[in-house]
């Protein structure tokens, strides 16, 4: 426990909805902080490495619950997570001093040595316009690239933002995306695809597979967490229909997820009957 007792602390404090995430890695970039805290995650130069987002949460109260690792299982994995990388610094994003300092001792880190608020670096019109979004369209930013979610927000996914930044005078800028996201409480309601639209991609898979001979039936059941498929197929004799249908499910639950940015829940493939080639 001794490295952790070495790593410096710092927090970025501000309202809910005035632009916290969206400016968190410029704020780490000049005080040459490569970890940060946010909403449940433990995030290391544009990239998730541990911990599940508190944007995911049902509801409100579940979401404050978990930001503050107040839940055992969350609050281990990320502690062993902070073992497991050492950092020298991280920076712990907040509503209020007393969060940013609550998820500090939970997670058993030092006492946080600096605090920078968004008035700090974001001016009133810039907070007012965040905050504006934040109410009339649900939109949250979460500091890390899009593809890096996909896994984490299932149906909430809106849109990436990219943004130019510069490591310092003279060099060259670079982007850093961001991934725009509507969290499940919200009250403006869920991004949902079509099931049509996982219907139609799930059977234009199957037909590509030439061990499956014909789709019989498909069956998509649309829940806030990501679709449920169930399909049934004809299977071409003189295969092993389990390896088959095993590699199928692999393939569509990866293509599915690649196109839609939705979580496939599960993938259910049942082999009605076989298919016997005529001979010649």
């Amino acid at each position: 426990m001794l490295f952790i007792n070495k790593t410096k602390v710092y927090a970025f404090v501000g309202p809910s909805g005035t632009g916290k995430s969206y400016r968190a890695q410029m704020v780490a970039s000049e005080k040459n902080i490569k970890y940060i805290i946010d909403d449940g995650l433990l995030i290391k130069e544009n990239q998730i490495i541990a911990g599940t987002s508190a944007k995911k949460a049902q509801t409100k109260i579940e979401t404050v619950k978990q930001a503050i690792f107040l839940d055992e299982d969350k609050k281990t994995e990320m502690c062993n997570a902070i073992k497991k990388y050492r950092p020298e610094s991280i920076l712990i994003l907040g509503t209020s001093d007393d969060m940013v300092k609550k998820i500090a001792n939970n997670l058993n880190l030092p006492q946080i040595e600096e605090i920078i608020y968004i008035n700090d670096v974001a001016t009133k019109q810039e907070m007012e316009t965040a905050r504006r979004i934040r109410q009339t369209e649900g939109k949250h930013v979460i500091p890390v690239p899009t593809f890096q979610i996909k896994k984490d927000f299932s149906g909430y996914l809106l849109d990436p933002l990219q943004i130019f930044k510069t490591k310092g005078k003279g060099q060259k800028p670079y982007i850093a995306e961001k991934s725009i996201i509507r969290p499940t409480f919200s009250y403006l309601g869920n991004f949902t695809i079509s099931d049509s639209v996982f219907k139609e991609i799930v059977e234009y898979l199957a037909s590509k597979i030439p061990e499956i001979h014909k789709v019989l039936k498909t069956r998509i059941d649309n829940t806030p967490e990501g679709p449920i498929i169930y399909m049934e197929v004809s299977v071409v004799y003189g295969y092993n229909v389990v390896e088959v249908l095993t590699q199928f499910k692999r393939r569509a639950k990866k293509e599915i997820e690649n196109l839609t940015a939705m979580n496939v829940q599960s993938i259910e493939v049942v082999a009605k009957n076989i298919y016997m080639p005529e001979t010649q």
